[in-house]
């Protein structure tokens, strides 16, 4: 047994939240009990985006993906009996991280804690949302001015607090390469630090403290190697721009502080088992190397490509991180790839190549403005094609999904619906109730004085965090901060990056696109048109865009005309947009598992207004009993994770297209 001391474990946290406040807050209590070292809390859509769960919008989206938090009573409910001077929350908000935060202030006040003792992170990073999650509310320089006076506030008053995680974990889920992944995150972070130093906020002698402050939340692909190196690569160039660029010279504070949920892209439908393969390898990238080891660790669960995970599934994940932190010998050793040529010549690649693309996007003016041009959601949606194309065409591998396909019965998703935990429909119900009496109890004239204070502050230059504060204690809700906000603000949409992406597949004689592009062309004179026309819809709150945007992309290529504005739609405007555009069919796309509600209610509205025939299409996470509820609804076809083939599944469109309009089918293997 060696008898170097052990380092400390990393934080070892689980991803949840359902339902509500006090469902969520029984689940993390049962977390921590088996030995979780911290909370990471999942918000659901509303409360991401700044809607209340009465609002239309909310609509079947309420506890799905995460607790909803509409006000101070919902936020002391959630940490009920959890002393929060004594823990480590992470918080995955953004657009709202604002107002969560003040909330958690609040509650933590009530309990009687030091708030300059407490330790946690707000994610906070309104950059990633406009390329890849989709959950932004405020246009680029109000969301990042927001950000700016939440870590002014933090660094004075809640010392110990990461105000902001720069998350590239969304970018590679939306196909960032490692390149992308540290060259936007190291961009994103010079937007932030430049905002927080030309803001005059904080003295020139305390910068390194927020720089100290600032942590980031990456991704760990399956790919160990390039990812272990891409870790060594993120602290390399974060201590080369902390000490060139803002004159840190404090070797602590330049540190790279990171968390890390590893990669829930390249989990499968199809064999979910061998997703916690996946899942350990991934872990190993960052937890390996101890000069580039994460501070702390979220494992998916093994059928989060199946719906939402039970707490047993999240159980596994937990135990995965144990095992290796108790059981093996990995913390009682020094870096264990240091001086390895192979990896350092990798390191060195990476470090060059990002470096090279950090200065282009400086070039263009910043992150800020690379946003608001569409280069980088461009950029990404580009590489998510290229991806997707490598694994269709067999060139990029993935057991149980484009090899080794066959399978024995598989024990663990025997009874598929009872393999993944579902959210009770009631449950909005009883949490708008819950919201109408909350509104009804309140002092309102403090709740409208708190508003107007809020409004003032954001029409003008004071920091906005301590007006957010008394809303927060004189009982707004979640929605009347953000609509003030908004108010004053605005809304932004952001760029799709769909027309400008370029051919990710070529249309060769005799290839599969080639064959649909055929059946495109020969529908479209059989209908006496120009050209297919098809309308992708992101109904709901749901920002997961990327296969939107790659079903977007893919149609373009095989010849339709292609409808696509974007996420954020209620069912109302999508069917406006099918009939004022004329399309031949309507996909949908939601994986936040509010297809239940709104697809049914698309299909309603096209029926009322005359349009029975506009064949509609279903994609996303839905369980198999949702997907023969949806067809036995008028659905079309459902596609799920596991139709992989995204070429194939234009062509599916073909066929329902013609068979919608009573066309003989097309003699056309594809």
């Amino acid at each position: 047994m060696n008898e170097r001391q052990k380092d400390r474990p990393w934080l070892m946290r689980t991803y949840a939240g359902h339902s509500t406040a006090e469902a969520s807050n029984e689940l993390y209590r049962r977390n921590l009990a088996k030995g979780q070292t911290g909370l990471s809390v999942a918000f659901d859509l509303p409360t991401q985006t700044g809607y209340d769960p009465d609002h239309i919008l909310a609509r079947g989206e309420v506890g799905r993906v995460g607790v909803p938090v509409s006000h101070l009573g919902d936020m002391r409910r959630l940490f009920q009996d959890i002393p929060l001077e004594q823990m480590n929350t992470s918080m995955t908000i953004n657009a709202t991280a604002m107002w969560l935060l003040a909330l958690y202030q609040v509650v933590a006040e009530e309990q009687g804690a030091d708030t300059s003792k407490l330790q946690g992170t707000t994610q906070n990073d309104i950059v990633k949302e406009y390329l890849s999650r989709g959950t932004h509310v405020f246009p680029p320089v109000p969301s990042l001015r927001l950000t700016t006076d939440m870590i002014t506030y933090t660094v004075n008053r809640i010392p110990k607090w990461n105000p902001i995680n720069i998350c590239s974990y969304h970018l590679q889920e939306a196909g960032a390469t490692p390149v992308q992944e540290i060259a936007y995150a190291m961009s994103t972070a010079i937007a932030v630090l430049d905002a927080v130093r030309d803001s005059g906020q904080v003295p020139e002698e305390k910068f390194g403290d927020v720089v100290a402050r600032i942590s980031f939340f990456v991704n760990a692909g399956v790919r160990f190697i390039e990812e272990m190196c891409k870790m060594r690569a993120f602290g390399r160039i974060w201590d080369r721009v902390t000490r060139e660029r803002y004159g840190i010279t404090n070797a602590k504070q330049r540190r790279f502080r990171y968390g890390v949920q590893v990669n829930s892209l390249g989990l499968t439908e199809a064999q979910p088992e061998n997703n916690v393969q996946r899942i350990v390898l991934e872990m190993l990238a960052v937890t390996l190397s101890k000069d580039a080891r994460a501070r702390a660790v979220q494992l998916p669960a093994w059928n989060e490509a199946l719906g939402l995970p039970r707490p047993w599934d999240q159980q596994w994940s937990l135990r995965i991180q144990q095992v290796l932190a108790h059981e093996s010998d990995l913390l009682e050793y020094e870096d264990i790839f240091a001086g390895s040529h192979v990896i350092e010549a990798k390191v060195d690649a990476l470090v060059e190549e990002s470096l090279a693309e950090i200065d282009r996007i400086q070039q263009m003016g910043g992150a800020m403005a690379a946003v608001e041009s569409g280069y980088l959601k461009s950029e990404l949606v580009s590489s998510h094609a290229a991806r997707r194309a490598r694994i269709e065409g067999g060139e990029e591998k993935i057991v149980g999904v484009n090899i080794y396909e066959s399978t024995e019965p598989n024990p663990l998703t025997s009874d598929l619906d009872g393999a993944i935990m579902t959210v009770d429909p009631e449950n909005e119900a009883r949490v708008v109730a819950a919201l109408h009496e909350w509104r009804d109890n309140r002092d309102e004239a403090r709740a409208s004085e708190a508003l107007a204070a809020l409004k003032k502050a954001a029409a003008g230059t004071e920091n906005m965090m301590e007006a957010t504060v008394e809303c927060a204690r004189a009982g707004v809700t979640t929605g009347e901060w953000s609509w003030a906000l908004r108010d004053v603000f605005g809304e932004f949409r952001a760029p799709t990056g769909v027309s400008s992406a370029p051919v990710a597949v070529t249309a060769e004689p005799g290839s599969t696109l080639a064959l649909v592009r055929e059946k495109v062309t020969r529908t479209a004179a059989d209908l006496g048109v120009g050209r297919l026309r098809l309308l992708v819809g992101k109904p709901g709150l749901d920002g997961h865009s990327n296969g939107a945007e790659q079903i977007a992309v893919r149609a373009r290529d095989a010849g339709f005309e292609v409808v696509y504005q974007g996420i954020r739609l209620t069912p109302e405007q999508i069917t406006d947009a099918a009939l004022a555009e004329d399309v031949h069919c309507v996909g949908l796309s939601i994986l936040s598992g509010s297809h239940a509600e709104l697809v049914p209610d698309v299909l309603h509205r096209l029926r009322e207004a005359g349009a029975p025939d506009i064949p509609v299409i279903a994609g996303g996470i839905i369980p198999p009993a949702d997907a023969a509820a949806l067809i036995e609804a008028g659905v079309a076809a459902v596609f799920t994770p596991k139709d992989f083939g995204i070429t194939e599944i234009i062509g599916r469109i073909v066929d329902e297209i013609r068979k919608a309009n009573k066309l003989d089918p097309l003699e056309v293997p594809a």
